[in-house]
């Protein structure tokens, strides 16, 4: 499926989810938290099978679960994202999240260096992000090592 097509539904997605899961997101200039994420699109996190269809399961893709986000500086934010992931070590694990626009457009990358199987789900973060002016929205979402990108991404607001 095109990213182009899977943004369009992702951005239409969110605006029926919105209101009925969210995250806490903390301005870290005022401390006031609000509701304003959620998870978006997560009919894409099925098990898939080796080969497009009729091979051994090799798992269900990467999905952002939450997301935290910290206003840093005039422009630049901290992402904490919580990813749930079928991990079987080395050989297929979660290992990056991407922050990208509602049209697509990847704004940071965060490389897992290393397998989280113990760890379930699992957070990490990436401060610096930069913002291009008018972004009021983001779409975060994970990749497998296996299966790409796949799972559930998680659309998210811009505190501000």
């Amino acid at each position: 499926m095109p990213i182009r097509f899977r943004t369009r539904r992702l951005a239409l997605a969110t605006l029926l989810l919105l209101g009925a899961c969210g995250t806490q997101v903390t301005n870290s200039q005022n401390g006031e938290p609000s509701t304003v994420g959620a998870i978006v699109d997560s009919s894409l996190s099925t098990t898939v099978a080796a080969g497009g269809g009729g091979g051994a399961p090799v798992g269900k893709c990467a999905d952002v679960v939450g997301v935290e986000i910290d206003v840093e500086a005039e422009g630049t934010f901290n992402f904490s994202v919580t990813v749930s992931s079928d991990e079987t070590g080395w050989d297929k694990y979660a290992d990056a999240w991407e922050v990208r626009t509602t049209d697509g457009e990847v704004l940071a990358e965060r490389i897992l260096a290393h397998p989280h199987e113990n760890e379930q789900p699992f957070t990490r973060s990436l401060g610096g992000v930069k913002m291009p002016d008018g972004t009021i929205e983001v779409v975060v979402v994970a990749r497998d090592s296996v299966l790409g990108f796949c799972g559930a991404a998680y659309s998210v607001s811009i505190p501000g």
